[in-house]
């Protein structure tokens, strides 16, 4: 459901800068990213389009997820989509809220889902040209995040490399429903790559692996399958943590954007109790795994757990660090975050301009 929000102002004394770590940009039309592949893939594209693994076939649009998975009022007057006009999105978001950087999240065309390599490849390759193109050359706010065809390790070091001395990229993006959990050790070459580039892992919520979704079968409800991202994000964290990615990848940095963060503390106490017990088993794991996570691992704000006392969020984060936590709006779609009400009152100054801009900057190096 879309809700009214404040009018935003653009009044620079009232508000503070922030990054934006969750920005999710759109194509006017499938031919904008379709124009940057290959003849060949141009013509797949248009004769057999996308084979990815899908769950959900039919009910992905309204009221599922509201219209284009977007807030009512995020619809450009030129038309096209939500977040397909540059100038309204700076209109709207980027200039009101004082963004000094913004972190690109494409979601579009599921180049990293495919099922057929080859074109997955080719079309992350697209996206990312696409990017360069359409945003990042055009407003100096915004950085990239590198596709990468999560199911080729071979494609997706190639492409990482291709974008390694580009400083408008600053991240690598991989899906969270991987064909295997994400620690296997067929994904480390890709792991390994984005960390030999200085270029932290971002994993944000979603993508289509294939798998059901649940550990007993499909869910009957949304609101199931929704709240299914969370338990994605704990099978990945855990397997990253366990196979010993960490370990082996010191340099590695991993974000993990729009799954919240209340639930990390439960499930990090758990495993530390479960590793006392069965560290014979994963003798490779020479830390807690707790403490692989506050080395290596950071988290974005959205969507923020709010508990009836506020203030028990506190003690989240204090488990967390501060330093820990990276703003994000997920601009813009239904369950937008408004940075002038993130938190509400219980950070003080200081905090909040750390969660809203200073922990992005020292964290991608800005």
């Amino acid at each position: 459901m879309n809700v009214a929000v404040r009018e935003p102002r653009a009044d620079a004394a009232q508000r503070l800068t922030i990054v934006d770590c969750d920005i999710h940009p759109n194509p006017r039309s499938p031919d904008e990213v379709r124009q940057f592949l290959p003849q060949r893939w141009q013509r797949h594209s248009a004769v057999f389009g996308n084979l990815s693994r899908e769950m959900y076939s039919d009910t992905i649009g309204y009221p599922r997820m509201a219209p284009a998975i977007s807030r009512g009022d995020a619809w450009p007057p030129g038309g096209g989509p939500p977040g397909s006009d540059l100038e309204f999105m700076r209109r709207q978001h980027l200039d009101p809220n004082g963004v000094e950087i913004g972190n690109l999240i494409p979601l579009t065309t599921r180049g990293p889902d495919q099922r057929n390599l080859d074109y997955a490849a080719a079309l992350c390759t697209a996206l990312n040209d696409w990017q360069l193109e359409y945003w990042l050359r055009k407003e100096p706010r915004l950085r990239g995040s590198v596709m990468v065809p999560a199911e080729d390790p071979a494609a997706a070091v190639a492409e990482i490399e291709r974008r390694a001395d580009d400083p408008l990229f600053v991240q690598v993006l991989l899906p969270p429903r991987t064909g295997e959990p994400l620690g296997r050790r067929r994904y480390r070459p890709t792991l390994a790559a984005a960390a030999a580039a200085n270029r932290p892992v971002a994993i944000h919520v979603g993508g289509q692996g294939g798998h059901c979704v649940t550990s007993t079968g499909w869910p009957s409800y949304y609101i199931e399958e929704h709240h299914s991202n969370v338990q994605t994000m704990q099978s990945l964290l855990t397997s990253l943590v366990v196979e010993g990615v960490f370990e082996d990848i010191p340099g590695l940095r991993i974000v993990l954007i729009e799954s919240g963060f209340a639930w990390v503390p439960p499930l990090c106490w758990r495993l530390d109790s479960q590793w006392k017990r069965f560290r014979e088993e994963v003798p490779h794991l020479k830390l807690l795994p707790s403490e692989y996570v506050r080395r290596s691992v950071w988290f974005t704000t959205q969507p923020l757990d709010e508990p009836e006392r506020p203030r028990d969020l506190i003690d989240v984060v204090s488990w967390l660090g501060l330093d820990r936590l990276l703003l994000s709006t997920d601009y813009p779609h239904w369950d937008y975050d408004d940075p002038r009400q993130v938190f509400g009152g219980i950070l003080n100054a200081r905090e909040k301009a750390q969660v809203y801009r200073d922990n992005a900057k020292a964290f991608y190096g800005y």
